[in-house]
């Protein structure tokens, strides 16, 4: 039984990641910006399987972000802090 809720966990979370990583794609952001929410998704993503309940829980943050508009700021490429 329990194993079953863990699958289904593994497919919510796949399916949540696929419509993140899409998502990300067709935002119109800077590339600097699309870059660090794509590098938060691979980071989710590696968190997934060693904890499952905790990347969901950092993917759902995440999406609730995207859809109120919070983006991640684009990092300065001149070299200054």
């Amino acid at each position: 039984m329990e194993r079953d809720s863990q699958l289904e966990l593994y497919r919510l979370v796949a399916d949540q990641l696929k419509e993140a990583h899409t998502k990300v794609r067709t935002l119109q952001v800077p590339e600097g910006v699309r870059m660090a929410l794509s590098r938060q998704l691979l980071a989710i993503t590696a968190s997934a399987k060693h904890d499952l309940s905790g990347a969901a829980r950092r993917l759902d943050r995440l999406m609730n972000d995207l859809d109120e508009g919070r983006f991640p700021q684009e990092p300065d490429t001149d070299g200054t802090p």
